[in-house]
């Protein structure tokens, strides 16, 4: 269908669907694959599996980016109707989510210090839990959640008498200072740290735990955060601006096509 004349695109002329569309479609089928891939109740631990978070915003970026496309194409006000309001709805949400974030600071750490202490008793149960963790401990330079004793949550790394593990009061290689110039990982370096005491521990490993580190990081990067939150603001209040001219638009042209009919009806038009 044309596009009606005096009606303008809601997009640029250069714009194209193309790649929301591949990216929500790949996005769907990276997330279904990885479920797939799973053998239990992968990274159930999590408050959200990225499996399920990957497909869930795969088809709601499929959604969206349909009902813009088809909506601006055929100039079906219900479609462009249905984008703006969603795009509406996800802008609320991430506004909403950072604001209480902001207000209940105290309860938002709660809940990442029960998240934390939740992957460190399932560390050992998924092996891409395991990396996410290491990652994390080598990139902030922490361990555990409060600090590295919090590792005796794990059964593997559990203190107690009764625990046949090697890895008994021990923490991961992750918590280990870096050494220069080390050509193999000793990954046997957090043997028995748990049993030391803060001064003596923190010449191995880190002894800090990542909920602090990662506040800390947090505030030292808040014009950086700001600026990705905005950025990723603009394009969804510049899509809601323009469906919104675009429907106005195609109303005004409807209007204007019946009134051009009832006149030409008319016969003293």
């Amino acid at each position: 269908m044309a596009r009606r004349p005096g009606a303008p695109a809601a997009y640029g002329e250069d714009f194209s669907f193309v790649s929301p569309l591949v990216i929500s479609m790949v996005m769907v089928a990276v997330g279904v694959y990885a479920r797939l891939m799973k053998h239990a109740a992968a990274l159930a631990c999590l408050a959200v599996d990225p499996a399920i978070l990957l497909i869930v915003v795969g088809i709601l970026m499929f959604l969206l980016t349909f009902c813009g496309c088809i909506g601006s194409l055929r100039e079906n006000i219900c479609l462009l109707q249905t984008f703006s309001l969603c795009l509406t709805i996800v802008f609320l949400l991430q506004l909403a989510a950072g604001v209480l974030g902001f207000i209940f600071s105290d309860k938002a750490r709660g809940k990442v210090s029960e998240i934390i202490n939740n992957a460190i008793v399932h560390y050992r149960d998924d092996l891409d839990l395991q990396n996410l963790i290491d990652f994390g401990q080598k990139k902030f330079g922490c361990c555990g959640g409060i600090s590295y004793k919090d590792w005796s949550l794990n059964m593997y790394f559990n203190c107690s008498e009764d625990n046949p593990s090697r890895e008994r009061c021990s923490v991961p290689y992750s918590c280990c200072l870096p050494t220069p110039n080390q050509a193999v990982i000793n990954t046997m370096c957090g043997q028995g740290m748990q049993a030391l005491d803060y001064l003596e521990a923190s010449k191995v490993i880190y002894t800090n735990g990542c909920i602090d580190r990662l506040v800390n990081w947090i505030h030292s990067n808040l014009f950086v955060l700001g600026g990705v939150a905005l950025g990723l603001a603009i394009p969804q209040l510049v899509g809601i601006l323009l469906s919104m001219i675009l429907v106005s638009q195609i109303k005004d042209q409807i209007k204007l096509q019946l009134y051009n009919q009832q006149h030409r009806a008319d016969p003293w038009y």
